[in-house]
C-alpha cells in the first residue's frame, strides 16, 4: 500500500480554529439563517462523534477500521500463507473452492466467529502461495434450511467476464509476483488552487468501435489531456460493474478495477503516467447504490437481503433497479471506508467524485421531488441522516489521512454545508457540482431565439452558488451527450455538424452561429460559473454525436460508444479549432487563475445589447451574443486603472472565428466611474464573440490617460 499522512483517529471531528462550537453549529456563523435548523446540525454532528468514538472504542480508531482489505478478502503474509476473511453471518457452513482445489466443496471448510465472520488460512506449499495467481476461486456457504449458495468474494480484487460462457464474472486471485507488480515512480501532485476537470470513460476512448483500454488511454489520452490545460481527470466506470451499457454506476465488485480494460497492474501505471505529467486523477466512486446482481454481486451474499443492504422496500432503489446500502450498520461502514482507503492507496488515486449523493441524502433519493431551495427541504424528515453521517465520516476520514485528497458531490438538491468541513458542522466535500447550469443552456437553446436570450438570468443561474462552498461548473457533463439527449453543438449545428464542418465547403449561418456561441458558452460557464471547470471528453471540440453503449436495443453496436477524436487532427475539419479554443481556456486560466479567484463582480448585464461583462482575477471578460450587432467604442467599467490587452478571444481565425479584432490593440482606462467602476475604457466586441482583458501595465489615477 502507499504511504499515507498518520493522523490520531481521535482528531477527527475537532475544532480546526478557536472560537468554533464543538457542536456542527459552526456553519451557522457563515450562514445565520440556518439557526433555526441548529437542532438538526448538532444531531447530524453528534451521531457523526458518536461513531467515530464507537470506532475508536472497538477497533482501535477510524484509520484502523478502514484498513479493512488488510484483513478482509485474501491476503498473503510474509511465509506466503493465504488467509481468507468473509461477513457473512446468516450462513451455517462456508468454503472456499476454486481452481487450486478442483472446486472441491469439503475441501478446505472456514471457521466463523462470534461476529459472523467466517476465516480460513490456506499453508504456503514449497514456499509458494497454494493458490496460483489469476486462477479462478468462489466461497461456497451452506444456508440454515440446507442450500448451497456460491459467491464471488466480497473484496475481490479482480474479475473476469466470459461472455461466450456465461454473462456473470468469474472471481480471480490476483496476486503477481514481484517481477509483475507495477511500481509507482511519481509523487502524488500537489492539489491544484484551480481544479480543471477532464471527466473521462477509458472504454469509449477511441475513434475504434471496441473497448479502449488503460494502456491505450495511458498513450494516446494522458499527453492529450495536459496539452489541453487540464489538471485533473476523472475516471468515471473503473470499479467493475457487469452491465457495460450503465456506464459503470451498476457496481458488482467494489474493490475491483475493470478487467473489460485490462490488468490492475495496467491501471497502476496510468495514473503514475499521469501523476508524472502532473495530472491529479479522481474516481468516480459509487457509493450510493449497488447492482443487484446476486451471482457475481454483493446483493443477497449470505442469502439474506439485509446484509450490505437495507431489508424490503427501504433496500431498494425504484428508479434504478438497483440495492441501497445501509449506512448505519457497522461493517457496512467498515466496507465502504476500507473501499475509499483501497483506493488511494493500492492504486494512487488523489481522490473522488461521490455518485448519487443526493439520492443517499434523502430517504426519497430525488425520485419525483423537486427542490425549491427552502432549508427545511435540507433538514427534514426526508433526509437520510445515516447515509449524511456515513459521507461526513469519510470526507474527514480521507482529509485527515490524505491532506491533497479532492472530494466532489454530485448533488443536485444544493444542501447547505455539504462543501464545508465537519468542524463546522458541515458533510466535508471539497467541492460540489453545479448542475442547474448545463439544464439552464439545454433549456435555453431548445426553447430560445438567440434575440430572447436572457442576460440577466444567464448570470443568475451561474452565480447562485452558496458562499464559502465551492462548485465546479460545466456546460455538459456525460449527462447530456447520452443517448436521449443532445449536446450542445448538435443543439446548434444538428445536422450540418454531418455536411457542413469541412473548411472546403462554404461557412454556413448555422455553423458559424455554432462555433460562436458554443466557445462562448465555454468561456462564460469557465469564468463566471464556479471555482473549478469540468469538460466531457470530446465535448471540447463539439462532438458530433451522443454517447450510447452496446446493448439489445442498438443490436450491441459500438458505433455511439466511441469518441471520434481523429476528427481534431484533421486540418480540412473545424472541430480542430474548437479544441484550439478550449485549449487556450485552459492555458488562460492557468496564467492569471480566475478559478481560485473570489467570485466574479458584474458590472454589465444589457439586455438590448445582449452584453455581459465581468471582472475576475484582474481579467475583464466581456461578451456580446448579440447575433448580428457589433459594437465599436463599447464602454465598459474596470477597476483597476492601467494599460489593458487581450489575452483571449473566440473570435480569432486559429480558433474558427473572423479576426476581427485587431490582438496589437492596448485599451487604456479613463478615470471616472462607469457601471460601478472607477475607471473606465473603450473597447470594440464584434456579434457573437468573447474577449479577455488583461492588465499590461498599471497607471496612476493621477496621471493624464495615454492616447490610443
Amino acid at each position: 500500500m502507499g504511504a499515507v499522512v498518520e493522523k490520531s483517529s481521535n482528531a477527527l471531528g475537532a475544532p480546526t480554529a478557536p472560537g468554533i462550537p464543538n457542536d456542527g453549529t459552526g456553519v451557522i456563523k457563515l450562514d445565520p439563517w440556518l439557526e433555526p435548523f441548529a437542532p438538526s446540525l448538532k444531531r447530524r454532528y453528534a451521531k457523526t462523534q458518536e461513531w467515530i468514538k464507537k470506532i475508536e472504542d472497538t477497533e482501535g480508531g477510524v484509520e484502523k477500521f478502514s484498513r479493512g482489505i488488510e484483513k478482509y478478502g485474501l491476503n498473503v503474509d510474509k511465509d506466503n500463507n493465504i488467509i481468507y476473511r468473509e461477513w457473512a453471518p446468516s450462513v451455517d457452513e462456508a468454503f472456499l473452492i476454486g481452481d487450486f482445489n478442483g472446486w472441491n466443496r469439503g475441501a478446505h471448510r472456514m471457521t466463523k466467529n462470534p461476529f459472523g465472520v467466517w476465516e480460513i488460512t490456506i499453508p504456503a506449499v514449497n514456499g509458494q502461495p497454494a493458490i496460483p495467481h489469476n486462477s479462478k476461486i468462489k466461497i461456497s456457504m451452506t444456508k440454515p434450511g440446507g442450500e448451497r449458495i456460491d459467491r464471488l468474494p466480497a473484496w475481490i480484487k479482480y474479475v473476469t467476464q466470459d461472455l461466450s460462457v456465461s454473462p456473470a464474472y468469474d472471481a480471480r486471485f490476483w496476486n503477481p509476483p514481484a517481477s509483475e507488480k507495477y511500481t509507482f515512480k511519481n509523487q502524488r501532485p500537489k492539489k491544484p488552487l484551480s481544479a480543471r476537470v477532464y471527466e473521462a470513460h477509458v472504454g469509449i476512448s477511441s475513434p475504434e468501435q471496441r473497448v479502449t483500454t488503460f494502456k491505450e488511454f495511458t498513450k494516446n489520452m494522458l499527453p492529450r489531456i495536459k496539452n489541453l490545460g487540464y489538471n485533473v481527470i476523472q475516471l468515471m466506470a473503473v470499479m467493475e460493474h457487469a452491465y457495460y451499457a450503465s456506464f459503470g454506476y451498476q457496481v458488482n465488485n467494489f474493490f475491483a478495477a475493470s478487467s473489460r480494460y485490462g490488468t490492475p497492474e495496467d491501471l497502476k501505471e496510468l495514473i503514475d503516467t499521469a501523476h508524472g505529467l502532473g495530472l491529479v486523477v479522481l474516481l468516480d466512486v459509487v457509493h450510493s447504490h449497488a447492482s443487484k446482481n446476486v451471482l457475481d454481486g454483493l446483493n443477497e451474499f449470505d442469502g439474506t437481503d439485509h446484509q450490505y443492504f437495507h431489508g424490503g422496500g427501504k433496500g431498494k432503489h425504484d428508479l434504478w433497479d438497483s440495492r441501497l446500502f445501509n449506512y448505519g450498520h457497522h461493517e457496512v461502514l467498515r466496507f465502504l471506508l476500507s473501499n475509499l482507503r483501497f483506493w488511494m492507496d493500492e492504486y494512487q488515486f488523489d481522490g473522488f467524485r461521490f455518485d448519487g449523493v443526493t439520492s443517499m441524502l434523502y430517504l426519497h433519493h430525488g425520485i419525483g421531488t423537486g427542490f425549491s431551495g427552502g432549508y427545511h427541504e435540507y433538514f427534514g424528515e426526508s433526509v437520510d441522516e445515516e447515509a449524511v453521517v456515513y459521507l461526513m465520516i469519510a470526507n474527514e476520514m480521507l482529509h485527515n489521512l490524505y491532506p491533497e485528497c479532492i472530494t466532489v458531490a454530485e448533488d443536485v438538491s444544493g444542501m447547505p454545508a455539504l462543501c464545508l468541513p465537519l468542524s463546522l458542522g458541515g458533510v466535508g466535500f471539497d467541492y460540489r457540482l453545479a448542475m442547474a447550469i448545463p439544464d439552464m443552456w439545454i433549456k435555453i437553446l431548445k426553447e430560445k431565439k438567440d434575440e430572447d436570450w436572457d442576460m440577466s438570468n444567464i448570470c443568475w443561474t451561474l452565480t447562485n452558488r452558496r458562499h464559502g462552498e465551492k462548485t465546479i461548473a460545466y456546460c455538459e457533463s456525460h449527462d447530456q451527450a447520452l443517448v436521449g439527449d443532445k449536446t450542445i453543438l448538435m443543439h446548434l449545428c444538428d445536422a450540418e455538424l454531418y455536411t457542413n464542418m469541412s473548411t472546403l465547403s462554404p461557412l454556413t449561418p448555422v455553423i458559424s452561429r455554432g462555433i460562436a456561441l458554443h466557445k462562448m458558452i465555454r468561456l462564460l460557464t469557465h469564468g463566471l460559473g464556479g471555482e473549478g471547470y469540468l469538460n466531457f471528453e470530446g465535448n471540447e471540440f463539439g462532438h458530433p454525436e451522443w454517447l450510447d453503449f452496446p446493448r439489445e436495443g442498438n443490436n450491441n453496436s459500438f458505433w455511439y460508444a466511441r469518441r471520434q477524436l481523429n476528427l481534431t487532427e484533421d486540418p480540412l475539419l473545424r472541430y480542430k479549432d474548437l479544441n484550439e479554443f478550449d485549449r487556450q481556456m485552459n492555458l488562460t486560466e492557468d496564467r492569471y487563475g480566475w478559478l481560485h479567484a473570489p467570485q466574479a463582480y458584474i458590472s454589465l448585464k444589457n439586455e438590448s445589447d445582449k452584453t455581459i461583462v465581468f471582472e475576475r482575477a484582474g481579467c475583464i471578460f466581456i461578451f456580446n451574443f448579440h447575433p448580428t450587432q457589433s459594437y465599436a467604442d463599447y464602454r465598459i467599467g474596470v477597476e483597476t486603472p492601467g494599460i489593458y490587452k487581450i489575452v483571449l478571444d473566440s473570435d480569432t481565425k486559429e480558433v474558427g472565428g473572423f479576426g476581427r479584432s485587431d490582438p496589437s490593440t492596448r485599451f487604456f482606462t479613463t478615470a471616472m466611474e462607469w457601471n460601478g467602476r472607477p475607471n473606465w475604457t473603450h473597447v470594440y466586441i464584434p456579434c457573437r464573440t468573447a474577449i479577455v482583458l488583461a492588465l499590461e501595465s498599471p497607471i496612476s489615477q493621477n496621471a493624464p490617460a495615454p492616447q490610443k
